[in-house]
């Protein structure tokens, strides 16, 4: 050998040990992470940045991680990144930073004019979601529309898996409330 080394990407340090490690348990979770930065991001070129700074972090630490819940570990990352983002763009963001009220807005404007009944359901969810507490519509965001299971949502946002459940069953409970109150909410038997 002539002492050169071969670059592949994404490796900072040279142990193979680590190259290795990193494609073992960080690239299967990609998926994942590409997820839950959306969520939380609720713009694509944002969560993708997102991931890839997480993915940066990762290699970083690899040789520091047991490799015992990889999927937790990567979203506990990906959480502290977005945290840190959000401090260094504080002093900038506006009241709606999330963009909800004009999305909202666009959804209400795109509405059929035939009143259909799926489109004033969609409706009515999105004005639900959009009520609740900022806390509360994460968990929503995170558990049922992205799938992801109760611990996964806790390590996120870093609370207990109890606070999650809590936090779901009440965010559930004032959706169907908000349907009920509109006339569209499922009767119950």
């Amino acid at each position: 050998m002539n002492g050169h080394r071969r670059r592949v990407p994404l490796r900072v340090s040279g142990s193979e040990a680590s190259q290795t490690a990193f494609e073992r348990h960080v690239l299967p979770e990609i998926e994942v992470l590409l997820r839950v930065a959306r969520s939380l991001t609720h713009n694509e070129a944002d969560a993708e940045d997102l991931v890839q700074d997480t993915l940066i972090r990762a290699y970083r630490a690899i040789d520091r991680f047991d490799g015992r819940y990889p999927r937790a570990w990567l979203l506990t990352i990906l959480r502290n990144t977005h945290i840190n983002r959000n401090r260094r763009q504080r002093p900038v963001l506006l009241r709606d930073a999330d963009g909800t009220s004009s999305r909202l807005a666009e959804i209400a404007g795109n509405e059929q004019a035939d009143g259909s009944v799926e489109t004033g359901f969609d409706a009515e969810i999105e004005r639900a979601l959009a009520e609740l507490d900022e806390p509360f519509r994460r968990v929503i965001e995170l558990v049922d529309i992205e799938g992801l299971s109760y611990a996964e949502a806790a390590e996120v946002l870093g609370v207990p898996t109890g606070t999650i459940m809590s936090r779901l069953h009440r965010a559930r409970s004032r959706i169907r409330d908000r349907l009920a109150r509109a006339g569209i909410a499922p009767r119950s038997h």
